[in-house]
């Protein structure tokens, strides 16, 4: 009898681990491909994630090899190099993840005809996400939820898939190629975290002891006591549901962060608009236009400590604490009356966590244009930064032009003497017409 064959093509899911796709294709069938496109339209959209992506295809490499199998590994347009890699090991099926923005939607559209064309079975599955998107409506009608306090409820209160264990052999068919893997770019933030599966795991286990104190450290900027799990989640190199169970409590602050993730994506299928237009009904964009002040705040050089401090992080990590982003993304939007759209292309150059649900949709909420019952609030930086950096050491370690001025007087330079502020080598707050913001006052 001839084996049978199929192929698991691989985009945001690489890992062994609770990989539904892969997990599932392996019991099914005697051979399968894992099989990851390097696709060209995606490149140079980001340094950083390049970086991590290639790290972590390698490591996915290395655990596929334990297992007996391998990564194979094409360039070009990934529905055009999974159905070559079909013909050329007789696969009869085609499994993937699912996933939620324009970019993957077409992608599975035009694998789903392509497959029809050539009899080839393709089958979608969970695991990008805890919740699939879509799983959870509300109760008086709509697609998706909009307000996330009910989603929560919901989500926290739903059956879970059950979680998977890794495949105990992975068995390529013979004769394939599985091509090289490019060497890691240098990528444009020197002390960006490393990507992989492996490492994704041992960050899990490392942080899970300091899971009691989240609620009381996760907002100490200078602390920073995060679990920094953002770009491994991303990437899948560990599974949001895995992290979900290690963690326990569905209705726990730190739970409750991944599931304003899966939020997020629930919101991208039924939005997958949501990185370029306002996605509340009504949302009022009378946005100012100016090229410097934007280059000002992208470079840290504003003159506001707590916005330069977070966006120099950023620069430097290829991340950024999460009240970091919505100081910084306030400001830009409520205090420069900048467009969110170009903010949202800044985080997306340099956070290796970068996506398009998560990215886009937080920076709408904080714009007033997106899922937020309260669009018109604002952020006082300084009322921020005295809150969550109240001695100023996230400041003074980001900003080392302010590295001699003590305590929380770091926030608001401008009101240091005129002597002690001439020898500061730190500009003066950006001004914009026909504002006067109370905390230059």
């Amino acid at each position: 009898m001839t084996a049978s064959t199929a192929i698991v093509l691989l985009t945001r899911d690489l890992r062994v681990h609770d990989h539904p796709a892969l997990a599932t294709t392996c019991a099914a069938f005697d051979r399968v491909v894992p099989l990851y496109v390097l696709d060209p339209a995606l490149a140079g959209l980001s340094a950083n994630r390049t970086r991590f992506l290639h790290q972590a295809l390698a490591e996915l490499r290395a655990e596929l090899r334990e297992r007996g199998g391998d990564l194979v590994v094409r360039h070009g347009d990934p529905v055009a190099e999974t159905i070559r890699l079909a013909g050329e090991v007789d696969a009869t099926a085609v499994a993937l993840s699912a996933d939620v923005s324009n970019y993957a939607r077409r992608r599975e559209r035009r694998l789903r005809a392509e497959c029809e064309r050539r009899r080839l079975h393709l089958r979608l599955f969970p695991g990008l996400t805890v919740v699939e998107p879509g799983a959870l409506r509300p109760g008086g009608g709509g697609d998706h939820y909009r307000v996330f306090s009910p989603y929560h409820r919901a989500w926290a209160a739903s059956q879970w898939r059950a979680e998977l264990a890794a495949p105990h052999r992975v068995e390529l068919p013979g004769g394939v190629s599985v091509g090289s893997l490019p060497k890691p770019p240098a990528g444009d933030s020197p002390d960006a975290a490393v990507g992989g599966e492996r490492v994704a795991r041992q960050r899990l286990t490392d942080w899970l002891p300091d899971l009691d104190r989240y609620d009381d450290q996760h907002d100490d900027m200078a602390g920073d006591d995060t679990s920094r799990l953002s770009p491994y989640l991303r990437f899948g190199c560990v599974s949001p549901l895995a992290v979900a169970n290690r963690a326990g409590d569905r209705s726990g602050p730190f739970v409750r962060q991944i599931c304003w993730r899966d939020f997020y994506y629930q919101v991208t299928a039924a939005f997958p608009e949501i990185s370029t237009s306002a996605y509340r009904r009504g949302a009022t964009e009378q946005w100012r236009y100016d090229d410097d002040a934007l280059a000002a705040w992208a470079e840290g050089r504003t003159g506001m400590p707590i916005v330069d401090a977070g966006m120099r992080q950023m620069r430097t990590q290829g991340w950024m604490h999460n009240r970091a982003r919505l100081i910084t993304a306030g400001y830009l939007t409520k205090h420069l009356g900048q467009d969110w759209r170009p903010g949202v292309a800044v985080f997306f150059r340099w956070l290796l966590d970068g996506d398009v649900a998560n990215n886009s949709g937080n920076w709408q909420w904080v714009a007033g244009t997106g899922n937020d019952t309260k669009p018109y609030r604002g952020f006082n930086p300084v009322r921020q930064a005295e809150r969550y950096d109240p001695d100023g050491d996230y400041v003074r370690r980001w900003v080392p032009e302010l590295t001699k001025v003590q305590g929380r007087a770091v926030h608001q330079p401008w009101k240091l003497p005129d002597a002690l502020r001439r020898t500061l080598d730190y500009p003066p707050p950006l001004s914009v017409p026909g504002t006067d913001p109370v905390w230059l006052r």
